[in-house]
């Protein structure tokens, strides 16, 4: 059983910040040589999901661990309030919509999670609902692997408390953060305790496991995301087509 509140969002004390970052740009190289590699074999993707409350550094995620991967072949999408039209249709429409195709990278900031995170936090929908979408979720992303070798790898963006208030304020202290100040975040701050408990919930009845990733110091958390998404790719054994044929002249 995962406890939330026996887990710090800092990394070890003994963990070295100089070599984690060395290690960090060495799998990010390593990340984009192999995501190259998956392209050309064409008979898989990776779907990276990014979730944390506010504050927890997803968009700082993307951009450092993505940082040498070829764009063209990487999507990022961030899950807002549904339309009109995704309300009209089930939960999941949205998001079947946005997954990879094989040779893709697909990143989720934010995801179908939400679905059972801040709607279970206010009340919007009731347990039995809650579990029943926990089920489809499950489902979901088994068929994603098993009919699409969808590869799925889940980061909780893990940030103490005391932590989050202090990114928080840096949108209000800092100029260049203005941009990411939202009045709302300070109010959904105040269901921690709550959030907590959905996050525990989530985490506990996943079947594809989630990496709890500590993010108070943003270096550890690309550091666990860099090597989590190697280790990986690395597993699938990736190998480029061979030349069918070669004309020349």
């Amino acid at each position: 059983m995962i406890e939330l509140k026996d887990i710090s969002g800092n990394p070890p004390k003994d963990f070295s910040k100089e070599e984690a970052k060395k290690l960090t740009k060495k799998y990010t190289e390593r990340l984009a040589e192999l995501q190259n590699a998956m392209i050309a074999n064409g008979k898989h993707s990776l779907l990276v999901i990014f979730q944390g409350i506010d504050g927890s550094g997803k968009d700082g995620a993307v951009k450092k661990v993505f940082a040498d991967c070829t764009p063209s072949n990487i999507r990022v999408y961030s899950f807002k309030k549904p339309s009109k039209e995704e309300f009209a249709h089930d939960f999941l429409w949205r998001v079947h919509k946005q997954c990879p195709e094989k040779g893709m990278i697909q990143v989720f900031n934010r995801s179908h999670y939400e679905d059972v995170l801040i709607q279970r936090v206010h009340g919007w929908i009731s347990e039995e609902h809650v579990e029943k979408r926990m089920k489809a979720i499950n489902a979901f992303e088994e068929l994603l692997e098993f009919d699409n070798n969808t590869h799925v790898c889940k980061f909780f963006l893990h940030i103490d408390k005391s932590d989050q208030e202090s990114q928080l304020r840096e949108r209000i202290e800092d100029p260049e953060k203005y941009w990411k100040h939202n009045d709302g975040d300070w109010d959904e701050r105040q269901h921690w305790d709550k959030y907590m408990d959905c996050y525990k919930y989530v985490l506990n009845n996943s079947k594809i496991p989630w990496t709890i990733t500590p993010v108070n110091k943003r270096w550890y958390r690309d550091y666990i995301v860099s090597k989590t998404l190697v280790e990986k790719l690395e597993s699938l054994n990736l190998t480029y087509p061979e030349l069918e044929s070669a004309k020349f002249g």
